[in-house]
């Protein structure tokens, strides 16, 4: 009805202390403003670092909140609880804030960048678990927590993840044997049909079955690609736009799960199996041996043991941080070159970009056309969209200001 309050007129408290009385007229401004007028990248990379300090008030809030008990009065088994009913927000969320801000009490160095904006969220989770991962690593983490903030403020977070399970597997391997058994042993697959006959799937894989299922999939999802490219080519009698195509992105997986299937129930009996490769990197800077999957994906030698009959296993051996001398393969390997610059590269060679290396193509640094020799430090790896952009494909400083 005209004239009828909204939710959003509700009325809330405004008893605030000075400071949080300050940060509401300081919100409420922003809100007001023109976001038109604060969009540059400068801008967006401001707001983001004022939410991550604002995160770690929340969690401090939240921790503090709890030790209060003030909870209680209301008659709230736990504060997180209270914070749901209260603030309608997901239990699991309510939780997360109070568990890091409990995990901030020893993690000082952690607690600083969280502070002062320069990580977020997402990776004083992952520092949080890996210092609670077993009482070896957690004594790791107080020597090397300096080092591992270090990599979460300059890394970009995917790299991150991957130095940190590095390190984990150094700190504490039978911690992390147990935990990638923990993995495997957590597999599962729900497939059940509804009463319209639709079927749902969900499941969880470790991550070396995944990383099959994922690379297979992806194949086939390919193919189907491909094919609807030719065929709106065809009829288009020009290149089409991603709308034009006969089926989305989400049907092509869709289509590639049951053409998957259908290639097992049809495969011969002499069939090759999927091989995952696993890539042991020796003498690299960060550790003295690293074995990760070629998706760059960090695996424990126990998990690799039962795919040896099965896989195709690399030796990348390096002098320096940037440098391969020898790429060696447990069978006939075509490639140890191109190899050997995927490894090095990790990822596309695009700043903004994380691909992995071993879904791009080889580019020459200095082109081929003007001289540029094919050899191991004038390649880097290039996505097919970044490639297409070559004279854009340069990566920025690893660490941009």
């Amino acid at each position: 009805m005209p004239g009828s309050p909204t939710l959003i007129d509700a009325p809330v408290s405004t008893d605030h202390p000075p400071e949080l009385a300050a940060l509401c007229a300081a919100l409420d401004a922003l809100a007001d403003a023109d976001v038109a007028a604060i969009r540059s990248g400068d801008a967006v990379l401001a707001v983001q670092r004022e939410l991550a300090r604002l995160q770690a008030i929340v969690c401090r809030q939240a921790a503090a909140f709890d030790r209060s008990s003030e909870w209680t009065s209301d008659g709230a088994q736990n504060s997180a609880a209270w914070v749901t009913t209260r603030a309608r927000i997901e239990r699991s969320a309510a939780r997360r804030h109070l568990r890091l801000g409990r995990a901030l009490r020893a993690m000082d160095q952690v607690a600083a960048a969280f502070d002062a904006g320069v990580i977020g969220l997402d990776h004083v989770e992952l520092l949080a678990r890996a210092r609670d991962r077993s009482t070896t690593t957690a004594l790791a983490f107080a020597r090397d927590e300096l080092m591992l903030v270090g990599w979460a403020c300059t890394e970009v977070f995917f790299r991150f993840r991957h130095r940190l399970d590095e390190w984990l597997l150094q700190a504490d391997a039978d911690a992390a044997e147990d935990h990638a058994e923990r993995q495997r042993d957590g597999r599962r697959l729900h497939l059940s049909q509804s009463f319209e006959n639709l079927w749902f799937l969900d499941g969880v894989l470790d991550p070396i079955a995944g990383q099959i299922v994922h690379d297979t999939l992806t194949a086939i999802t390919d193919e189907l690609f491909e094919a609807d490219w030719r065929t709106a080519t065809d009829a288009l009698g020009r290149p089409p736009t991603g709308d034009e195509l006969a089926r989305t992105p989400a049907q092509r997986r869709a289509d590639a799960l049951v053409e998957m299937a259908r290639r097992a129930a049809t495969a011969p009996a002499d069939g090759r199996a999927p091989q995952p490769l696993f890539t042991v990197l020796v003498g690299e800077a960060s550790f003295a041996q690293v074995c990760r999957l070629a998706s760059g994906t960090i695996v424990t030698p126990g998990s690799v043991a039962r795919w040896l009959d099965d896989a195709v296993i690399e030796r990348i051996v390096f002098d320096g941080p940037d440098r391969v001398i020898s790429v060696g393969h447990h069978r006939a390997f075509r490639g140890s070159l191109r190899r050997a610059i995927q490894v090095l590269g990790d990822t596309c060679a695009h700043h903004y970009c994380d691909r992995p290396a071993d879904e791009c193509e080889i580019d020459h640094i200095q082109p081929h056309a003007a001289g540029g020799p094919t050899q191991l430090d004038n390649g880097r790896p290039l996505c097919g969209f970044h490639n297409r952009l070559r004279p854009g494909a340069r990566k920025p400083p690893r660490f941009p200001e």
